[in-house]
């Protein structure tokens, strides 16, 4: 696809917009957003893709004896960071991982992500995500630690003088809809200093784009009001965590394919197919979905998280939910992923499993309609419904059987990412937590 930004526009952009640095950034195989900033002179050079990084010293690049690895910019991702000074301001390039013999990066996710989308293509699908982002705002100490206080009384949907975050969202929506951002809402959640800002769908590529600027502007702009953001999906024992809630359609020749108005829910056979290819493969999904030893603290009962996989029009215990709205807006809700979660293979293989429904004709389970979090495990056992892994070592297991979900990464960034997971879950696993202690300390 040809990019919308010659090179010549990007030196005159630099140029007129005062840019002293920019930030070629790129994301590692965990999600964890990297940069390499240059000086505005270094811009030519950069769009020439002749800047290098040691892609052994990032998570799931290269190997030591094979570490030289260049970056090359996306020009469409060219923006201004409106939270960094005006005066000498700071820009940014989003870029892919190339390898010296000019092959693509098989630990690069973004292009993990470009070879589903390329796949889809070729079957004249376009994909179309939204994502819903929440996060924590905790206050700092003296020292600038993080704490897990808030600073606020507030809950679902409330504002000031109880929301003390209020201030600092509205700080963040500004700027993100200074770079392009079209922000929808923004609101408190349900916990003490939680938060939630959606923004409109866009194409995969540019929805996870969004993410990890989005990302980035929160943390940024929080520190810079003294407060610390988080995506840790459940950093407080006993409320609600952070979910990252996946709004996902699928539209060929401009037309969204899962709308049907003849249907009684409103939703075409492509659409029931996608919804199965996702169960089917759920399991392994979740490794990607949520990554983190701490996200399988969020999937419990009780907290409005999914457990089990099942789906409904409008049942929010269920893992799949069918938003209100028809016609054009018609859109599948994945509720289990987390905001940990790296983006780019979160879409990647949410997109590949529900096309292997599409071809396949799978078709889903019964609707749940009813509160699954109120069956019990025989009730659960005789309506076929499975439970989501319950920890990162059972969901690691799971991706490592699921072929599709393998293929979509590829050897090489499959060998990474479990590696690096499992040392996490073996790590955790030989730590003694606060909760052992007060629990058996004075007992045994």
């Amino acid at each position: 696809m040809s990019s919308q930004y010659t090179k010549k526009d990007i030196l005159r952009m630099v140029q007129e917009q005062d840019a002293e640095f920019i930030r070629l950034q790129f994301t590692d195989i965990f999600g964890r957003l990297k940069n390499v900033a240059i000086m505005a002179s270094q811009t030519e050079k950069a769009l020439k893709n002749q800047v290098m990084i040691d892609g052994s010293s990032v998570e799931g690049f290269t190997r030591i004896h094979e570490s030289d690895q260049y970056l090359v910019p996306d020009r469409d991702t060219f923006a201004i960071l409106p939270w960094r000074p005006r005066d000498g301001s700071v820009a940014r390039l989003i870029c892919e991982v190339y390898n010296p013999d000019g092959t693509p990066s098989a630990g690069d996710p973004r292009q993990i992500l470009k070879r589903q989308l390329e796949e889809a293509a070729k079957e004249g699908y376009e994909f179309n995500v939204g994502p819903e982002c929440e996060f924590f705002l905790f206050e700092t100490d003296e020292s600038g630690a993080v704490t897990t206080k808030t600073g606020d009384e507030a809950g679902y949907f409330d504002l000031s003088p109880i929301d003390h975050g209020e201030t600092t969202r509205r700080e963040i929506c500004m700027n993100l809809e200074a770079m392009g951002f079209e922000v929808e809402t923004s609101h408190h959640e349900v916990a003490h200093g939680q938060h939630e800002i959606d923004f409109k769908y866009a194409d995969a590529l540019t929805t996870a784009d969004n993410i990890m600027t989005f990302k980035l502007a929160v943390k940024s702009i929080a520190q810079e009001n003294g407060l610390y953001a988080t995506f840790m999906p459940k950093p407080v024992n006993n409320t609600d965590g952070s979910g990252m809630h996946i709004n996902m359609s699928i539209y060929k020749d401009g037309q969204n394919i899962f709308a049907d108005a003849e249907d009684s829910r409103g939703l075409s056979a492509e659409a029931y197919h996608f919804i199965a290819g996702i169960m089917k493969h759920i399991k392994a999904i979740t490794a990607i979905t949520n990554p983190l030893v701490n996200s399988y603290k969020r999937l419990v009962p009780g907290y409005e998280a999914p457990c089990y996989v099942t789906w409904s029009e409008n049942n929010r215990s269920a893992l799949i939910r069918i938003p209100a709205v028809r016609g054009e807006d018609t859109r599948i809700e994945l509720r289990s992923p987390d905001p940990a979660c790296n983006p780019y293979l979160a879409l990647a293989v949410c997109l590949a499993a529900g096309l292997d429904g599409m071809r396949g004709k799978m078709e889903p389970p019964e609707e749940i309609t009813e509160n699954v979090f109120d069956f019990d495990a025989q009730q659960r056992a005789k309506r076929g419904i499975e439970s989501l892994p319950a920890n990162l070592e059972q969901a690691l297991a799971e991706l490592q059987k699921d072929p599709l979900i393998c293929d979509v990464l590829g050897a090489h960034a499959l060998e990474c990412y479990v590696r690096g997971k499992q040392k996490e879950w073996e790590e955790y696993k030989t730590q003694v937590s606060q909760w052992e202690i007060d629990r058996y300390m004075k007992t045994y």
